[in-house]
């Protein structure tokens, strides 16, 4: 492409040079022609000036003594040749003067201009003037050669500006094209630099925003796939335990076990739906989830984690502020940063856990407890891929996220022992 620029400069260049040397030459050949011309006539005037009424009684005429390169003669009324130098007999330029006007002519190598000497009113001679014609077309073919020697050197000049205006033209295509094989590569970091030139810094920005936007896409897709295992690895793993000690144990009730794991199914729909509306949520403005009373809520938390908790040894327990329980929540959106909440005060944290829903002002706050002590920093807590274990980092990332996309705010209220508080607008 860069030769392509170039070579289209270079033509434009070269057609407005022939466009504007050739006429020029023209003139310059002209302009040359015309000043010899002009030389002539003057000699010719002077010598017609010194032609007395006696030249044509046939007295002799001195003329003026003319230059090495041209010849001034004196022709009579007959049209033969008086004076000075010419060819004997008059030639068509000279007897056309004889008519009265001041005729130019040339011939193969020499240029001629003819001037009537009139007395009276009548012609009674012509004075012929010469000069060979190599002379003015020696000078013609030097102006000629400086010409091209300056159309030479704009052609130069030209072939170098298009070069590097070429170079600066492509130079960012390029680059462009480079970012985009990085990108096609796999490299969604790789971003088109700007180059002052407007166009192709558009291109750039449209470039580095699709990019951008696929990135984002991308990162969208990734983190519903990591959500949405780390959410479904836990009610998973009860499900499945939970209908093996149904099938192992002889006594268990079969019915129990069954609309027990009907809950456990309905849970993780939830939590899925949660998931993929979470992964959506920038896509689209956040609307309202379906609500439920908090007592109703914090009540089926207790039946999943009250079994998982005594298996450890450790207890849980859960209570609310008098005339809290009527109070209703975003289920869906509540549920689950719950319940990554108690995971992680399982898996983290030490001693009983104790969940508290209380009024906050405008907010109704959850707060969830154990008798652990936060280590990681506070103010990264909340970071994705952060951990103290051998856990993903994803969970306490997670509940953040729900709690925004619920109008909510999730905090860590303290350290030792360490505090969750889960903030919601109150539904009044």
């Amino acid at each position: 492409m860069r030769q392509r620029v170039a070579r289209v400069a270079v033509v434009a260049v070269l057609v407005a040079l022939i466009l504007l040397a050739v006429p020029l030459a023209l003139v310059i050949k002209a302009a040359y022609f015309a000043d010899e011309r002009g030389e002539l006539e003057r000699d010719a005037l002077e010598a017609a000036v010194r032609v007395g009424p006696e030249f044509a009684a046939g007295d002799p005429v001195e003329l003026p003594p003319a230059q090495s390169d041209r010849g001034v003669g004196l022709y009579d009324g007959q049209m033969r040749l008086r004076a000075g130098t010419g060819p004997d007999a008059a030639d068509a330029t000279t007897r056309r003067a004889a008519g009265g006007k001041v005729v130019h002519g040339h011939s193969a190598d020499e240029l001629v201009v003819a001037v009537p000497v009139s007395t009276a009113e009548r012609v009674i001679g012509v004075v012929r003037a010469s000069a060979g014609s190599q002379g003015v077309w020696n000078r013609v073919l030097l102006a000629w050669l400086a010409l091209l020697g300056a159309a030479l050197v704009a052609f130069g000049a030209a072939l170098l500006v298009a070069r590097r205006q070429a170079r600066a033209l492509t130079a960012p295509l390029e680059a462009l094209s480079r970012t985009s094989q990085a990108v096609a590569d796999g490299d969604l970091t790789a971003r088109a630099a700007t180059c002052g030139i407007a166009e192709i810094d558009q291109v750039a920005g449209s470039h580095n925003a699709m990019v951008q936007r696929l990135a984002r896409l991308l990162q969208h897709e990734r983190d519903y796939a990591a959500n949405a295992s780390h959410q479904l690895r836990t009610p998973l793993t009860g499900l499945q335990l939970g209908l093996e000690t149904a099938l192992t144990t002889p006594e268990a009730d079969l019915r129990a076990a069954a609309a027990e794991a009907l809950e456990q199914s309905r849970h993780l729909q939830h939590t899925i739906d949660e998931v993929l509306r979470l992964a959506k949520a920038e896509a689209a403005p956040a609307t309202h989830t379906a609500s439920q009373p908090a007592g109703e809520l914090l009540e089926r938390a207790e039946r999943r984690w009250h079994d998982p908790f005594a298996q450890d040894g450790r207890r849980i327990r859960f209570t609310l502020e008098p005339g809290t329980a009527i109070l209703p929540l975003p289920s869906r959106a509540a549920e689950q940063i719950l319940d990554i909440l108690l995971d992680n005060a399982r898996k983290h944290g030490r001693g009983s856990v104790e969940v508290a829903l209380r009024e906050v002002g405008d907010a109704l706050a959850l707060d969830i407890a154990d008798e652990g002590t936060l280590t990681l920093d506070p103010k990264t807590v909340f970071d994705r891929g952060t951990t103290t274990g051998p856990g993903t980092g994803i969970g306490l990332a997670l509940a953040r996220d729900l709690a925004e996309t619920a109008g909510g705010r999730l905090t860590l209220a303290k350290t030792a022992p360490t505090i969750f508080t889960l903030l919601l607008p109150h539904p009044g």
